[in-house]
């Protein structure tokens, strides 16, 4: 019987294999040495946006989540005017400098019916860990956003103290998440996931400040959990040279 993997049928295999490697190497993130890196830096102003913070009822678990109302602040502005829990950051950087590996992943802890950060940061590709530190039952519930639409990552129930659970987070086309507790309305965060570590979240001064760029053009985008995200445009980095820009909502 004829041996149907001629020698030609494996060649165009091996050809197709190494197409689809290039293809899927392409669309990563490539760390390299950055010798005289630019910086870009500056601020961000609410612009337009104003002060949102949505008062919820506490409805069950008072004993562990409280009683009356919960205060959740979606949009902080500070007395300068600048925006709070905004990140920026450079939109589809192929390669530069490493991640920080404190960066890679994140973990989200529930205590006293909260989570315990209001914005966290963590890598595409990373894992999300949830921790229930409650003696009460916890839905973890996060969402890709994507524009006005939202896609679900994660919806695992959290019956006990204790409970944790991990996994890996790959947003095929947000740049963040939403998360919530299915089982209390009240509880909220976001989760900026950065797809390079060319990005930047304000300070308690509204500023950013962004490293170790290599010389060239760059799109640039600021994201909020609850605003969206701005095109904000193109910028140039020149080799050790410093970009400062004043962004706006």
């Amino acid at each position: 019987m004829k041996n149907p993997f001629t020698h030609s049928a494996i060649a165009l295999a091996m050809l197709g294999l190494a197409a689809t490697a290039s293809t899927a190497g392409a669309k990563g993130y490539n760390e390299v040495d950055v010798s005289n890196g630019g910086s870009f830096v500056g601020t961000v102003a609410a612009g337009d946006a104003e002060a949102d913070t949505r008062s919820y009822t506490i409805s069950k678990d008072p004993e562990i989540c409280g009683e009356g109302t919960r205060e959740v602040p979606f949009v902080e502005i500070n007395a300068d005017g600048k925006l709070m829990n905004a990140v920026v950051f450079l939109h589809e950087v192929e390669e530069g400098k490493a991640f920080d590996p404190s960066m890679m992943n994140l973990t989200l802890d529930q205590k006293g019916c909260e989570f315990s950060q209001v914005l966290g940061v963590m890598t595409n590709k990373g894992e999300l860990t949830a921790t229930n530190s409650d003696m009460t039952l916890h839905n973890i519930h996060t969402y890709e956003l994507i524009g006005k639409a939202r896609r679900t990552v994660m919806n695992v129930s959290q019956p006990s103290m204790g409970d944790t659970v991990t996994k890996k987070v790959k947003l095929r086309k947000g740049n963040g998440m939403k998360v919530e507790c299915d089982a209390h309305d009240f509880m909220h965060s976001f989760v900026f996931v950065a797809k390079n570590p060319y990005f930047s979240v304000v300070d308690e001064s509204g500023a950013f400040s962004i490293g170790d760029i290599p010389a060239g053009s760059y799109e640039v985008i600021m994201w909020h959990g609850f605003l969206g995200e701005v095109e904000v445009g193109e910028i140039t980095v020149d080799a050790g040279g410093e970009v400062n820009m004043e962004l706006s909502y």
